[in-house]
């Protein structure tokens, strides 16, 4: 049996993420956070009923940090900077649109604590999309942005960015900022 030992929720969380990546919703068990933790599976299960309540309740942590660092796009000045501010920020977190996917997976009826965690993310995803709305509502009242296309297939377009695999290893800044190009040719008006 694995020796008890403290770990903080930052460890947990960590190891939470990298074994969704890797194993993905099916394959996620308390087993094996308690294995790379080295704690028993009691030790997690003192704080957790079940594995949908560590994952909603991480992936609510992990979209706290994101809208955290969303709101920071309030404080930015025009359209261009905001752009790149969102850009950088989503490519910062390449992860959380994998995550967000896993996520979706989680049955949402396990139990009175996943019911209300799901719906809290699902109104930090209306939160998250807000701040983009106004973002693109900048652009459109700039004339930068293509007024006839609908906000939310511009927000969708934008976020679905990043879920682009690249398979062929292009160096990280070449591709981020092929896929700014290609965003900004597809949603910019008069270039």
């Amino acid at each position: 049996m694995a020796r008890e030992r403290k770990f903080t929720t930052e460890e947990l969380f960590q190891i939470t993420e990298e074994l969704l990546l890797d194993h993905h919703y099916e394959g996620f068990q308390f087993g094996l956070v308690a294995d790379h933790l080295k704690v028993s599976r009691g030790a997690i299960y003192k704080y957790f009923e079940n594995k949908e309540e560590l994952i909603t309740e991480y992936m609510l942590f992990k979209m706290e940090q994101f809208l955290q660092e969303l709101k920071g796009i309030n404080s930015i000045e025009g359209f261009y900077a905001q752009f790149d501010f969102l850009l950088n920020l989503m490519f910062k977190n390449p992860e959380l649109h994998q995550l967000i996917e896993i996520g979706k997976r989680v049955p949402v009826h396990i139990n009175e604590k996943v019911e209300e965690n799901v719906r809290k993310l699902e109104s930090y995803h209306i939160e998250m999309y807000h701040y983009v709305q106004g973002f693109i509502r900048t652009g459109k009242s700039e004339k930068i942005l293509n007024t006839n296309i609908p906000e939310p297939l511009i927000s969708g377009y934008i976020f679905q960015s990043i879920a682009i695999p690249n398979h062929f290893g292009i160096p990280h800044d070449v591709w981020v900022g092929s896929i700014k190009e290609m965003i900004c040719r597809g949603i910019f008006k008069n270039l």
